[in-house]
């Protein structure tokens, strides 16, 4: 019951967005994000291949020359070492699915 512990964990008093590994394997990991409105997940990079799905609410998802909005079941192949940021528009849950291989 991950996303309902991400969930139970945001109901506290939280000032950064709760991350939880939902399923991890030899190729893959898929992890699930939790936001509430106006939480930010600062800026970092994946050397992995990565894929953000929003399940609920709405995110907008930054890099130095773009910014995305993405509503529920909207989804956006990250980049490679692009440097990017998460910030929760509304409380929200994320699903971050990371691959050795490509995303589809």
């Amino acid at each position: 019951m991950i996303i309902k512990e991400v969930l139970a964990q945001l109901a506290q008093a939280q000032t950064g967005p709760v991350i939880k590994v939902l399923e991890k394997g030899d190729q893959f990991k898929l992890i699930v994000l939790g936001f509430k409105k106006d939480m930010i997940l600062k800026a970092h990079q994946t050397s992995l291949k990565a894929k953000l799905v929003v399940i609920e609410g709405k995110v907008n998802y930054i890099e130095s020359e773009r910014s995305i909005v993405l509503e529920k079941f909207d989804e956006l192949e990250i980049p490679k070492t692009i440097v990017h940021s998460v910030e929760a528009l509304e409380d929200s849950i994320c699903l971050l699915i990371q691959s050795q291989d490509s995303v589809k």
